[in-house]
């Protein structure tokens, strides 16, 4: 009796394409404002010391930070100047491992005194409220020269960056614009997700929540009943702001609707 086997294996579908990890790393510091600053302590030899650390990222993504000589970092840092920083996807609510973050790491060096003004100024833009302590005589610009980067972009998604390409990659184009993005099309538009979700993800949705958006596409977190799970959906084309952006899930929408 012969036997036949099941239909062939269907060809898995191609994966949604996403930037580059030394893009996202990039966007990632740019988004940011505060990370946690690693030394190696000087009381304790050997041990790493944690410190909250407001930065602002230079033309090269490289940390700029104001700090006093009277604080512990500071007088690590004048013993040893190898350190790291970390920063967190801003804002995310969800599982802190589901998110992005990376970690920079390198030596941090006083700045010299010819760049001491545009670092004044980059560094006041992101944090006004330092114009209060910037001059005092005891703060004084630093900045984190990267020597490699470790990027996590959630579950299965890592790996380590040199500093080279770190350095030459750019912030997403919605990297500014992104957090309304996401406020505008969660609050407005929840019914369209989900319709998204079911028809373009091919995935059983009760709920669907974009959760992070950058030129290619977006990414949703599904919940069906009391399951949770991720889901990236590719744009049409590449978008460079919030309208092309706009435009892009309208026709998204559009051919959801139709295939219903």
């Amino acid at each position: 009796m012969s036997q036949h086997a099941g239909p062939p294996p269907q060809p898995e579908a191609p994966p949604v394409p996403e930037p580059p990890y030394a893009e996202r790393a990039r966007t990632l510091v740019h988004r940011g404002r505060t990370g946690a600053l690693a030394t190696c302590s000087r009381r304790h030899p050997g041990h790493p010391f944690g410190s909250v650390m407001p930065y602002a990222p230079d033309g090269r993504g490289q940390p700029l930070v104001l700090i006093s000589t009277m604080a512990v970092h500071t007088q690590n840092l004048h013993a040893d100047p190898r350190a790291s920083l970390l920063v967190t996807e801003p804002g995310w609510t969800g599982d802190p491992l589901a998110a992005g973050r990376v970690t920079l790491l390198g030596r941090m060096a006083a700045l010299a005194a010819d760049e001491t003004a545009q670092a004044r100024t980059v560094y006041l833009t992101r944090h006004p409220n330092a114009v209060h302590w910037v001059d005092f005589d005891d703060f004084g610009f630093h900045r984190l020269d990267v020597a490699e980067v470790y990027f996590v972009g959630g579950f299965a998604a890592m790996d380590w960056i040199d500093s080279d390409a770190y350095a030459l990659a750019t912030p997403d184009p919605l990297a500014d614009a992104a957090p309304g993005i996401l406020e505008h099309v969660n609050r407005d538009h929840p019914d369209a997700l989900v319709t998204l979700a079911r028809a373009l993800g091919r995935t059983e949705a009760d709920q669907a929540t974009m959760v992070a958006v950058d030129r290619l596409g977006f990414r949703l977190r599904i919940r069906r009943g009391d399951r949770l799970q991720a889901l990236r959906l590719p744009f049409p084309r590449e978008v460079r702001s919030a309208e092309e952006t706009r435009a892009a899930l309208v026709e998204m929408l559009r051919v959801a609707r139709a295939g219903d």
